[in-house]
């Protein structure tokens, strides 16, 4: 294999830089494609979930402090995602859904009626591990100050709130998301683009060896002359350097001895190399069953897989599909029709579940930046200059 000489790549690393400040003269980050990485299929528009028309995203960020830890005063790096389905406006406009958990060493609430009735009825919430609760509690009230059921004077409802584990650079025993970030989670809900990486709940996570958190993708599905859009976010916490792969490159092996975390002391844990979490939603607006949903959610773990996930004992990793479609669906007393898309139709699906899973969480971890928390612990963002030049070597970049 034939390497480049340092003059050789200055006209690419002046490339590269040219395109960061005019991505960021724009307000955007540099995601996975800007840098040149490979992907299969065909982006939507926002390459983002809410792609998938009504969805719409919104974010709480915590950052706070530096230093030693002081429980209950930080430092803080957490924050809260809210998704919604069909946006705010819809209020209690319940879609299909369904669930999988590939190894359940986390948490997801709501999943039971999920599982059991084939309707998310409720927006979804992630954050941190030990702000579930109060996550939880928030959105039920806002449902009541907000007059979310729409003036039914008796209702009951399961909020589903998924978490994954921030303790390496949060103070996450100190409990410091509260009521007032859940709601500005909420308020700040829109479509369009998105922010990526050191963002919600995905604000203090890290991923494969590197800052992770937050990303986004999506992919067109083009069948039966209709076309239909599927969409993903992710909040990645998880995996060990050694496994990350990038457009089928060891990246990670090319780079085990760069920009490794930084460790000088964090809450007492079991916590192993690999262990942590990622949690995933996939939207569409393909008219999809709740079975046929089960099986979008079983495709997930083959998309972490790609990128270097092994789903370790110590990991929490669960999914959560839902369809715009077939917005009259659901009713208390009348009998619905509904449509679907035939089973064999399937495998397009599958395909674009597995490729925007993957992108997402490459998408993350580009947009995440270098990040120092509790006790001067410290994550590196990935390098954008040397994932290029390893890259290169093995002849993946498009540009």
């Amino acid at each position: 294999m034939s390497h480049l000489t340092i003059n050789q790549m200055k006209p690419i690393f002046i490339l590269l830089l040219s395109l960061l400040a005019a991505l960021s003269s724009y307000g955007q980050k540099a995601r996975a494609r800007d840098l040149g990485v490979p992907f299969e299929g065909v982006p939507g528009q926002n390459n983002s979930i809410t792609d998938v028309r009504g969805v719409e995203v919104g974010y709480s960020t915590i950052i706070s402090g530096s230093g030693t830890n002081i429980l209950g005063t930080g430092p803080v790096r957490t924050g809260v995602t809210a998704i919604f389905p069909r946006g705010k406006a819809q209020k209690f406009s319940p879609v299909y859904a369904n669930w999988y958990s590939l190894n359940g060493n986390g948490e997801m609430t709501g999943t039971t009626w999920v599982t059991e009735s084939g309707f998310l009825e409720t927006p979804i919430m992630i954050t941190n591990t030990n702000s579930v609760g109060v996550v939880r509690d928030a959105v039920l009230k806002w449902y009541v100050e907000t007059d979310w059921y729409d003036a039914e004077d008796w209702w009951y409802t399961y909020p589903v709130v998924a978490e994954t584990y921030d303790g390496f650079l949060n103070d996450i025993y100190g409990f410091h998301v509260k009521e007032a970030h859940v709601l500005e989670a909420i308020n700040n809900a829109s479509g369009g683009k998105i922010e990526e990486g050191n963002v919600g709940g995905g604000t203090g996570m890290r991923c494969l060896g590197f800052k992770g958190g937050t990303g986004t993708a999506s992919r067109k599905i083009s069948l039966a002359g209709d076309n239909y859009t599927l969409g993903v976010l992710v909040q990645s916490n998880f995996g060990t350097k050694k496994n990350l792969t990038i457009a089928g490159v060891p990246v990670g092996r090319a780079l085990k001895d760069t920009l490794n975390s930084e460790f000088y002391g964090a809450p007492q844990s079991r916590q192993k190399e690999g262990d942590g979490s990622i949690i995933v939603i996939v939207a569409t607006d393909a008219p999809l069953l709740p079975h046929q949903l089960k099986r979008i959610a079983q495709r997930v773990p083959l998309g972490i897989g790609i990128v270097g996930g092994r789903g370790s004992n110590g990991s929490g990793d669960i999914f959560l599909s839902f369809s715009t479609a077939n917005p009259e669906a659901f009713d208390r007393e009348k009998t619905t029709q509904v449509s679907t898309l035939a089973n064999d139709q399937m495998t397009p699906f599958f395909e674009a579940t597995v490729q925007a899973v993957e992108e997402a969480i490459i998408n993350a971890m580009v947009a995440a930046e270098t990040l120092s928390g509790i006790n001067g612990n410290k994550v590196y963002a990935l390098p954008h200059d040397l994932l290029i030049e390893v890259l290169k070597d093995y002849n993946r970049l498009t540009k």
